[in-house]
């Protein structure tokens, strides 16, 4: 008797693979590693290779002689969560403290759980918030961007414009006196302001997500509803109190709010399943977001809204069910 065997997420209603859709999602990352390379050089290049050489590494070793099962890095998987990982952490980062944030996020954050498809958290994201609480200094001196340095010590840095502004408002200073030390949202959007590796260009990294929108890699219920939720929260208190809060659209374009909302937010393991669903997650990564970077201790709070967010997805799941084909809808 031949019995029906379901394997692991994800499960895409699409002719695609795996490998197709996680190659694709490398080449949507060209726009963001052109422009982090140029404006951080060797040192962001460097950073970027060795967290992939580690997390395919890493993922090797785990599958052949841990999990013992079939070994797949070369589906793409890890080759993302090395790329992503690099992307948002300084590139001035000690290159053993990358290797370590790739053990962590492929052992804690993937095989763990059983590898692709498995997992409950985003593996970059595990990766980046256990170097944050490990090494809080190195994580947090971001190098100041110069064209295509190949400087690999000394790197001169600065405080990122979130930082300035959350600084500063601790101190009892007022938004419009700070924003002449930030750079003009010109420079944030095409990625001239500091920051990690590939979060700095808010314009490239659009590009990448209206390549996979295209593709139809990802859909485009998360990054509106996380992206809009931003801007609706930090709006209601830039009017409640413009001295103290900061406007909306220097929230889009400044930290990892846009890498996250496309790229970390949308992964396809850790995301809800239905549309509304989608839209619930994004709002509750939005709403999460401006919460820990305006209340919070952290100038940014990206990371730690998605890996909130990515706990209450089964709970979604059960919340925001799709109703099974052929079942009976009741009126009345």
């Amino acid at each position: 008797m031949s019995l029906l065997t379901v394997s692991g997420s994800p499960h895409v209603y699409t002719d695609q693979s795996v490998s197709k859709i996680m190659y694709g999602v490398l080449l949507s990352l060209i726009p963001a590693a052109l422009v982090s390379f140029y404006f951080f050089g060797v040192a962001a290049i460097l950073v970027t290779l060795t967290a992939v050489v580690s997390c395919m590494f890493f993922e090797f070793i785990m599958q052949k002689y841990l999990i013992k099962g079939p070994v797949t890095i070369f589906d793409g998987s890890a080759i993302i969560t090395g790329v992503l990982l690099a992307f948002i952490v300084p590139a001035n980062l000690p290159l053993w403290m990358v290797v370590i944030g790739s053990l962590v996020a492929i052992g804690m954050g993937k095989m763990t759980f059983g590898g692709l498809g498995k997992n409950i958290f985003n593996p970059a994201l595990v990766g980046r918030v256990f170097l944050m609480i490990s090494f809080p200094v190195e994580m947090n001196i971001y190098p100041k961007p110069t064209a295509f340095s190949t400087q690999l010590t000394d790197i001169v840095s600065g405080p990122t414009p979130l930082a300035v502004v959350k600084e500063g408002v601790a101190q009892g200073e007022k938004v419009p006196d700070m924003l002449p030390q930030v750079p003009e949202y010109v420079n944030m959007l095409m990625g001239n302001l500091g920051g990690s590796i590939g979060e700095v260009s808010a314009i490239a990294i659009i590009l990448g997500g209206i390549y996979m929108l295209m593709r139809k890699i990802i859909t485009w219920e998360i990054p509106t509803a996380f992206i809009g939720s931003v801007f609706i929260f930090a709006g209601i208190l830039w009017m409640i109190d413009p001295l103290t809060y900061v406007d909306p659209f220097f929230h889009l374009v400044t930290g990892g709010l846009m890498i996250g909302a496309i790229y970390m937010a949308t992964d396809m393991v850790t995301s809800p399943m239905s549309r509304w669903g989608m839209i619930v997650y994004g709002v509750g990564c939005g709403f999460l977001t401006i919460v820990i970077r305006i209340f919070g201790a952290y100038p940014e709070g990206v990371a730690f809204a998605i890996l909130i967010m990515n706990a209450f997805v089964p709970l979604i799941n059960r919340g925001f069910t799709p109703k099974r084909f052929g079942e009976e809808v009741k009126n009345g």
